[in-house]
């Protein structure tokens, strides 16, 4: 039995700038084995979009969401902003090893927003 395919999963330009960011940090700690690294984060990805071509809710709910601060808030309100403008109203995060991805969903599409390491304080906008 297979599971029904009915949810388009597109990566935005940003979050193919962090998959490429992570890559050159790869490099840069340990150039021997970045090839390796890079090949089982690619796979990482795969695995985590089949999964939401079928569950696009299937992440956790995007962390930063709750933050308290005043800047934290703005922040927060921006990102939703922008997810609702494109259709896409929730946002989730999702774990891949070291990982987090942060995409937006509908019932029918997920945009893969950003990509980060589990130490980074924050996703990065590349210009």
């Amino acid at each position: 039995m297979s599971l029904p395919v009915t949810v388009r999963v597109e990566a935005a330009p940003n979050f193919l700038a962090n998959l490429e960011t992570a890559h050159a940090f790869f490099i840069e700690q340990d150039a021997e084995s970045a090839t390796e690294r890079f090949r089982k984060l690619k796979a990482e990805l795969r695995d985590m979009i089949a999964v939401m071509s079928w569950s696009p809710a299937s992440g956790r709910p995007a962390r930063f969401l709750t933050g308290r601060s005043v800047q934290a808030r703005l922040r927060a309100e921006a990102v939703q902003q922008l997810a609702a403008e494109a259709g896409l109203p929730n946002l989730r995060e999702y774990i891949l090893g070291r990982h987090i991805v942060l995409y937006a969903h509908s019932e029918t599409e997920v945009a893969l927003l950003a990509l980060k390491h589990q130490r980074q304080l924050e996703y990065s906008a590349e210009a």
